[in-house]
């Protein structure tokens, strides 16, 4: 079992940044591939970024490319998603997620463990 405990949401204008973080607990972090999804309202949930276990790889969605970096730190067992230049069709609940196996963390499986969500709303 995976505890997954995000924060770092808030309100911020078009053109800021936030950091999100996620800290787990119950598994060793290094173990568990991470991920943010997020849902906008009247949306399906979708995949913005991924990482490796070690690190090594990441995944980053077409729409964040090059605005978002998502980074782990194995010691804090704790993954960040840091999102520059944010648009207001960023505006969305963000979600943690982990898995042990990386296809089933991006697919977005309901068998990954999930965090309770952080609103991220972006005023034009």
């Amino acid at each position: 079992q995976v505890h997954l405990v995000e924060s770092g949401g808030g309100l911020v204008q078009a053109g800021g940044s936030l950091r999100l973080s996620c800290t787990a607990s119950g598994r060793t972090f290094s173990s568990i591939a991470m991920g943010w999804f997020r849902q906008a309202p009247g949306k399906e949930r979708e995949l913005v970024a991924a990482i490796s276990r070690g690190g090594v790889s990441t995944y980053a969605a077409d729409s964040v490319k090059g605005r978002f970096t998502i980074s782990r730190d194995n010691a804090k067992n704790t993954v960040y998603l840091q999102m520059n230049s944010l648009k207001p069709e960023d505006t969305a609940v963000y979600y943690c997620a982990a898995s042990t196996a990386w296809g089933t963390l991006t697919a977005g499986s309901d068998n990954n463990y999930w965090g309770q969500g952080t609103q991220v709303t972006v005023s034009s």
